[in-house]
């Protein structure tokens, strides 16, 4: 017998039993007399039995799978969320497909209908921002989201974060105590609340409690990537800027590296302070000073939210904010 071919009713005839009985045993029923389970298990391991997880889903309306939408895998902040999503997944064995989108806001759309067609039990969504469109769809879709390392200014989709706002203010002012007034901000997309509103935000009070002038031509905005911080390097250095607090490691690095390569001693002559505590802040030299944040408990904390969502407990609070610290490295002085 080809064993991709065996069914539930191959069980049950060389059991001699229902199926309702082999469907029992699978779904680890008590209600089976211990003999019976026995014999059921035995012809399960002799036939290589493996019950088909989609049949098993459209009969119970639950496929116990969860799809997760990452703008970019490659990048370790979200890769780090990942991590601690897929083990609390497997802890309450949820199967995880994982989803790349790009950061690109039709690609995101596209994602989440794919996964939504494969009839997933809930989303875990780490966008950039969150496009009316992909509100509108997580709406009409009324399957469970959370948000993981992104925000909802409108607070209507479960989210876990840290205070981005406080995070930066506490950042920018070190580098105001180290004596700087010319400061830049590097972001991604100021369109992303984190970046335009939260982080910004914090940027400014601590300016502006330090009595030192808001200056736009201060404020840059990149991808988030190595290539497109060494790109940045000169319109940085034109601007004036003598440090710089950047939302991302792998610009970090790539501004690092830039100025390095152009002779500007680092921190002696820049600092930087960037905001995720990655690998990759203590594999350059000098090492990062980062913001700290704790990435694996963001994706485990999200992960455990979204099997309270999709198994309709009680959930006492949808918008979670964990602590964050600052970790001062070789990138100030």
């Amino acid at each position: 017998m080809d064993k991709q071919t065996i069914t539930i009713y191959d069980v049950a005839r060389e059991a001699d039993v229902s199926m309702a009985t082999v469907s029992r045993v699978v779904n680890g029923n008590p209600n089976v007399k211990p003999a019976t389970r026995k014999k059921v298990l035995e012809v399960i391991e002799r036939l290589d039995y493996r019950p088909n997880a989609v049949a098993r889903g459209l009969a119970s309306k639950k496929t116990t799978t969860v799809g997760v939408i990452i703008p970019d895998v490659s990048n370790m902040f979200f890769a780090s969320l990942a991590r601690g999503i897929d083990d609390i997944a497997t802890m309450y064995k949820y199967n995880i497909i994982l989803a790349n989108s790009d950061g690109d806001n039709l690609k995101e759309v596209h994602v989440l209908n794919n996964l939504l067609a494969k009839q997933v039990d809930g989303i875990i969504f780490m966008g950039h921002h969150i496009t009316d469109e992909i509100r509108g769809e997580f709406s009409r879709s009324k399957t469970p989201v959370v948000l993981a390392g992104s925000i909802d200014p409108d607070n209507q989709v479960g989210s876990v974060n840290i205070d981005y706002q406080a995070a930066t203010k506490e950042a920018v002012q070190i580098l105001v105590k180290n004596g700087h007034k010319d400061i830049a901000f590097v972001s991604g997309a100021l369109i992303d609340p984190i970046n335009g509103h939260a982080r910004l935000g914090g940027y400014k009070q601590a300016l502006e409690e330090a009595g030192i002038a808001y200056n736009e031509g201060l404020i840059f905005e990149a991808p988030y990537s190595f290539r497109d911080g060494l790109r940045l390097v000169e319109r940085l250095r034109n601007s004036g800027a003598t440090a710089a607090f950047i939302s991302d490691d792998e610009l970090a690095v790539g501004i690092l590296d830039g100025l390095l390569d152009a002779g500007v001693k680092v921190p002696e002559e820049f600092e930087i302070i960037t905001s995720n505590n990655s690998l990759l802040t203590d594999v350059v030299r000098p090492k990062l000073t980062t913001i700290t944040q704790p990435l694996y408990d963001m994706g485990a904390v999200a992960m455990r939210l979204l099997t309270k969502l999709m198994n309709k407990e009680e959930v006492e609070q949808k918008t979670i904010i964990l602590p964050f610290g600052i970790s001062e490295k070789g990138s100030t002085k």
